[in-house]
């Protein structure tokens, strides 16, 4: 048993250090994309159908079954702005913070960003937004935390400092960055809505190494969603999905789709439940629950590619909370688009 651990731990460390050799490795993920606007997509930023502002926080705990789990965790807050200016239009702005710690090296990652977008109505179904946001990012690892080659002597690691790598003196990196995309919304009647969106991270390529005298440089990610919303009757309604995402030789495709029930009558009670699916990776279950414009999403997702004999099919599990809420003055007086509502 000891043994077996040992070598899981050891496969997964390797992987790590390969991942900071090589200086590319891919940006911070949640299975709920569509419960993390800000960060699927700048111009999501104050596009909020059903309220006028919004406050959401995520956490995630990714392969629990190895030695260092890998934790990620979010909040944003946006608002819709000059709603009382423009007749057919309006300015959102928010501000969105990520935290990542992954694996022994302690790898951690904080992020935070300012974002902003202008939202315009196309006639009377249809909106078009883009938006921006721009960041700081910091990262540190620690290297006690690591063993190195020249480390082995042939029975085991001795402890000895390491050579050979060129590591910057403190280990700690940051840089400024930047994202940008655009967004379309049509909503027919209010019993149909379709929502899609294209965006790009790391438009200006800031440079990312830990290691003296490198130029690696986070190469840029394309995203694009898409999703509907449909009420079926008074008492359900379907909520289809999709994310694609690649960066340099990495992709990620996640598809499927979610149900509402009217657990009440009168919409103040609402209970979720879905399905989706990471292609080539996990099976994604989803449950939640809304009351009073709060709604609380839980995912677990059991792992099904070749890692599950290292995990167990333990991939992670993720939860998120979005608070909606309104402007006293504009309540009842609604510009953006409509949800399907009960």
């Amino acid at each position: 048993m000891m043994r077996k651990r040992s070598i899981r731990a050891i496969t997964i460390m390797g992987a790590l250090c390969l991942l900071l050799h090589m200086g590319t490795a891919q940006d911070l993920h949640f299975s709920q994309f569509m419960n993390a606007p800000l960060m699927t997509n700048p111009a999501n930023t104050g596009f909020i159908p059903e309220a006028d502002y919004r406050i959401g926080v995520q956490y995630r705990s990714q392969w629990t079954s190895i030695p260092v789990p890998y934790r990620t965790s979010g909040l944003f807050a946006d608002f819709q702005l000059l709603r009382n200016r423009f007749e057919n239009g309006w300015l959102g702005a928010g501000v969105l913070v990520l935290n990542d710690r992954a694996g022994r090296g302690n790898l951690r990652s904080n992020k935070m960003y300012g974002s902003i977008a202008w939202h315009q109505m196309l006639g009377y179904s249809s909106l078009l937004s883009a938006g921006f946001n721009a960041g700081y990012v910091s990262k540190r690892i620690d290297l006690s935390k690591f063993t190195f080659d020249n480390q082995w002597n042939g029975k085991f690691f001795d402890g000895a400092s390491f050579n050979g790598e060129q590591f910057l003196s403190n280990s700690a990196l940051s840089y400024f960055d930047l994202q940008a995309g655009i967004n379309y919304a049509y909503f027919p009647s209010e019993n149909q809505y379709f929502n899609g969106g294209l965006s790009v991270h790391h438009i200006n390529q800031p440079r990312e190494t830990f290691f003296s005298g490198s130029d690696n440089v986070v190469p840029r990610r394309y995203t694009g969603f898409l999703n509907g919303s449909f009420k079926m009757n008074n008492d359900w309604i379907l909520n289809p999905g999709g994310y694609f995402s690649l960066q340099a030789k990495a992709y990620e495709i996640v598809a499927g789709g979610s149900a509402a029930y009217n657990l009440t009558g009168d919409g103040s009670r609402v209970v979720l439940g879905g399905v989706y699916y990471r292609w080539g990776d996990a099976a994604i279950a989803m449950i939640g629950f809304e009351m009073q414009n709060v709604r609380f999403t839980f995912t677990y997702d059991a792992t099904v590619s070749s890692l599950a004999r290292f995990n167990n099919t333990n991939g992670a599990w993720e939860f998120s909370m979005i608070r909606n809420g309104f402007y006293n003055q504009y309540k009842g007086d609604r510009k953006q688009s409509m949800c399907p509502r009960f």
